[in-house]
């Protein structure tokens, strides 16, 4: 099984997304001979939010992580939480992470120390270093004070202490050439590889032999060589002879980084993106291949999100789910188009913040919690990787028909009181479970995070 999993591509960034500034010949592929969902989701707009929640089936909050970690961050992954690689190690299969990680710098939180065999990429996101834009009006010394080096980790060792521009530009090819070698030197063994890009987070950065090669800037270099990479990961089932007996799925962690202009992806005319429990910032693409398993060029248009993943391949696997309570349901039925398969939520939830309780989905319905939230909505961005200011807004209890306004502009919570008391009711039960600052909550569902001892939760 293979992972592939982007980090800030937006809804719009793929050609089977809708994008024609560039090509995705590879990401169309997977989606023509697999599955495409249109209604897919993150369970939060950031970062180690949402990776936690992918690697763990549980929503973010459950497991007491949520925004996106810092370099000092004491915190991460609690030992008592299964992770995929866990539950592919446990049926015997080698596991590799590849890429980004985000869940915890410190060593109890590395990926070694919570199911994967071997790690190669960097411990957070590749913006956390010196030559951030948020910074350089600093002197080194004050850069280095907010922002260290980034490193370059292989398994618990640190093997490059300053990861430079000239680093970032091979990234994407580094990780795919770890990846390449991981699935012919498993080809015999069952696996489970979870290459997880750096990119297209700012800063962008390209391979020299990618730079010009997509026709559209940066930005579209950048998707382009994530698309060549996962045609090597394709091309190399092929040729290794383990095609037919591998599930391929491939998402974003949220969407575009709208402020970075140029230098972010689209939305694919959702509303506003990453750092919003709008449309743009939770919907991810989400494609899903295995030839024999999975018919191919098909369109799931049932709502579901990256917890599902967890389940869906414990089914798969014939594992036991764990002890603790996760929160993904089983994606199989969706997947291999059985009769009458629908999506396994009655609704979602979506946080973010610091336990904030902002939106939710049930049905073709979304409720919008009041809330402050930060707009690019009118805005245009700049063309050379530095970001302009968000505007604060207000949201207010707001009502969404996603089928025929999925860009949510006409609020019809006045046209159906009825509905929104129904849709309140099951937020307040999600209120008493995971808890909502904005409304003073509590969860009594919530588990606490790892911590070193100066992070851990009392």
């Amino acid at each position: 099984m293979i992972v592939l999993f982007a980090d800030d591509l937006g809804y719009g960034d793929l050609g089977c997304y809708g994008a024609t500034a560039y090509a995705t010949p590879n990401l169309d592929r997977l989606a023509n001979e697999g599955v495409r969902f249109t209604d897919f989701y993150v369970s939060s707009p950031v970062c180690s939010a949402s990776r936690v929640a992918l690697l763990t089936g549980c929503y973010h909050e459950r497991v007491g992580i949520s925004g996106a970690l810092g370099p000092a961050s004491p915190i991460g992954i609690h030992p008592d939480e299964t992770t995929l690689a866990e539950l592919c190690r446990g049926k015997g299969y080698a596991t590799a992470a590849v890429g980004k990680w985000h869940l915890g710098r410190p060593e109890p939180f590395l990926p070694l120390q919570h199911g994967f065999d071997s790690f190669l990429g960097l411990p957070y996101s590749n913006d956390m270093w010196p030559h951030h834009p948020g910074v350089k009006h600093l002197s080194p010394e004050e850069r280095l004070k907010r922002w260290p080096p980034l490193p370059l980790l292989e398994g618990n060792q640190v093997v490059d202490e300053e990861v430079t521009p000239q680093d970032q530009r091979l990234l994407t090819r580094s990780y795919t050439a770890r990846a390449v070698d991981f699935l012919r030197e498993k080809r015999d063994h069952p696996f489970f590889l979870y290459l997880a890009y750096s990119m297209p987070h700012v800063p962008l950065f390209v391979s020299p032999e990618a730079e010009g090669k997509s026709g559209a800037g940066l930005y579209g270099d950048v998707i382009r060589e994530i698309d060549d990479s996962v045609g090597e990961v394709l091309d190399t089932l092929v040729k290794e002879g383990i095609d037919d007996n591998t599930l391929v799925l491939f998402t974003s962690d949220n969407g575009p980084w709208l402020s970075y202009g140029k230098h972010a992806g689209s939305s694919g005319g959702l509303r506003e993106g990453k750092g919003t429990c709008w449309e743009g910032g939770i919907r991810v693409p989400f494609l899903a291949r295995w030839p024999g398993k999975i018919p191919a060029g098909r369109i799931v248009r049932e709502p579901a999100m990256t917890i599902d993943v967890f389940p869906t391949v414990a089914r798969l696997l014939g594992a036991e789910l764990p002890k603790r309570r996760i929160d993904g349901q089983d994606l199989w039925p969706l997947l291999t188009a059985q009769p009458g398969a629908k999506s396994p939520h009655d609704s979602l939830f979506f946080y973010f913040l610091s336990n904030e309780l902002q939106a939710m989905r049930s049905g073709d319905w979304k409720l919008i919690l009041p809330h402050k939230y930060r707009s690019f909505e009118g805005k245009s961005g700049r063309d050379d990787g530095i970001p302009v200011e968000y505007e604060s807004k207000d949201a207010g209890l707001e009502l969404y028909h996603l089928v025929d306004d999925p860009g949510e502009r006409k609020d019809l919570a006045a046209q159906q009181p009825q509905l929104v008391e129904k849709l309140l009711e099951k937020v307040e039960v999600m209120r008493q479970d995971l808890g909502d600052r904005l409304t003073s909550r509590q969860g009594n569902g919530i588990r606490p995070h790892g911590g070193t001892p100066q992070g851990r939760k009392s």
